[in-house]
């Protein structure tokens, strides 16, 4: 069976831009977007095993304007200047369209955090992702670590 996508605006950086997104990486009907955020950053990867693990990503976030408005960091947390704050499990991914992009992704969402622009935030997609994957080959010096620069589009959603 073919997957159909759903087609969402995204007004990040005060552009609109239109992002193809794969039905298992649709928030549920009950769910409604509440903001889009945009991050740059790095996804860190550590050599273990002659492998390059995923450590933790470290990035800030912007509303529309470009003005920072929070961080996102190891759990995966995404942190509101508010002091609002999430924590997410991954519930589907999917390859990113662009080569040497990390996936794109929905998590599921839970408030970890006080009051604020994220505490009602119950799914979260990242799209639009651009760099961020591993190094390529194999690693030599166990517990080296390297920062790869990325950028990704993420969606907050909330319950209706």
């Amino acid at each position: 069976m073919k997957a159909m996508s759903i087609t969402l605006a995204v007004f990040a950086a005060g552009c609109a831009s239109t992002v193809q997104v794969p039905d298992h990486l649709k928030p549920t009907a009950g769910e409604s977007l509440a903001l889009v955020v945009p991050a740059k950053g790095v996804q860190i990867y550590e050599c273990r095993d002659s492998k390059w693990a995923f450590v933790a990503p470290d990035a800030e976030l912007f509303d529309r304007a470009g003005k920072k408005i929070g961080t996102h960091y190891a759990g995966p947390h995404w942190e509101a200047a508010d002091g609002s704050k999430v924590v997410a499990s991954v519930k589907a991914r999917t390859d990113a369209p662009q080569a040497g992009a990390i996936p794109w992704l929905l998590l599921s969402a839970k408030s970890v955090g006080g009051e604020g622009s994220f505490s009602k935030v119950t799914s979260i997609q990242r799209v639009a992702t651009a760099g961020g994957v591993a190094p390529a080959g194999a690693c030599s010096r166990p517990g080296e670590r390297a920062s790869v620069r990325y950028s990704a589009d993420y969606y907050f959603f909330t319950s209706k």
